[in-house]
């Protein structure tokens, strides 16, 4: 693999992890009580002892993070109508 493509694969899987970061941080500040939730997500647990990790990995994550918080929001939304 040359060069300029493994630099641009850190990048990206760089990028994917600032952004898994900034999100928990997001849910740790504002939601607090989702936030205890994420160890208890099946999303978070590794399946195998030594699991392979990529940037696929990562994003599908991220987005499971994304989906999780906007789930919360929308059932803390419903529970405000009421």
């Amino acid at each position: 693999m040359p060069f300029k493509s493994v630099k641009n694969i850190m990048k990206n899987l760089n990028n994917i992890l600032n952004q898994i970061t900034q999100l928990t941080t997001h849910i740790e500040t504002n939601y607090p009580e989702l936030y205890r939730s994420l160890e208890e997500n099946p999303m978070t647990l590794p399946v195998s002892e030594h699991p392979h990790m990529d940037k696929y990995v990562m994003q599908d994550y991220l987005e499971s993070l994304k989906q999780l918080l906007e789930h919360y929001l929308e059932e803390e939304r419903i529970k405000h109508s009421l």
